[in-house]
């Protein structure tokens, strides 16, 4: 199988392949595709270093077979999962926490009651992300703003926070790429 790769300012704008089986395996696909944009970027970034943060490298070892060397897997913070512990009490799937209908139809679901544990949950678990949501005008805000905006809070952004807290939930791998000596 041959192949060719457009890359523009934007990143990968076509990818074209030629002849060849096109059975292959899914998995062995996309690491090589994986494994093939990344190496053909990796000399276009017009640095010395590069640094990447993913999901996907946990489960795929497309960006290692390219050159790049793991450095740390950050796991979920604390906070976030003691709010997935009460979320998950309440009904809320872990793996949908990102699906917007999964969520306003969980939280439509909720009795008060169980609303004002999920605020007075979130307000004991203050993490920078879940204070990043109120604050547009300071970085990060401050302790008793965030916890008077989570009691105020609507439905609407409590599912904010939900989605936030799903993505803190993704385990990252951070890759590092020193491109002394490439030669692409």
């Amino acid at each position: 199988m041959s192949g060719s790769i457009t890359v523009g300012m934007s990143g990968v704008q076509s990818v074209q392949f030629t002849g060849g089986e096109v059975g292959v395996m899914c998995l062995m696909v996309w690491i090589g595709l994986g494994l093939w944009v990344l190496v053909g970027s990796l000399g276009l970034a017009g640095t010395e270093y590069v640094e990447m943060s993913a999901v996907m490298a946990k489960y795929n070892p497309f960006a290692e077979k390219a050159g790049m060397v793991k450095v740390v897997m950050q796991e979920p913070p604390k906070e976030a999962l003691k709010v997935l512990q009460v979320l998950e009490k309440l009904g809320f799937n872990r793996e949908l926490l990102g699906s917007s209908r999964h969520v306003a139809e969980t939280l439509e679901g909720l009795s008060q009651s169980q609303v004002a544990e999920l605020k007075s949950t979130f307000a004991r678990s203050r993490h920078t992300r879940f204070s990043k949501s109120f604050s547009y005008h300071l970085p990060y805000g401050t302790v008793e703003m965030y916890r008077r905006q989570i009691q105020e809070a609507s439905l609407e952004k409590l599912a904010v926070l939900i989605k936030i807290c799903g993505f803190l939930l993704q385990s990252k791998v951070y890759l590092f790429w020193d491109g002394k000596g490439f030669t692409g």
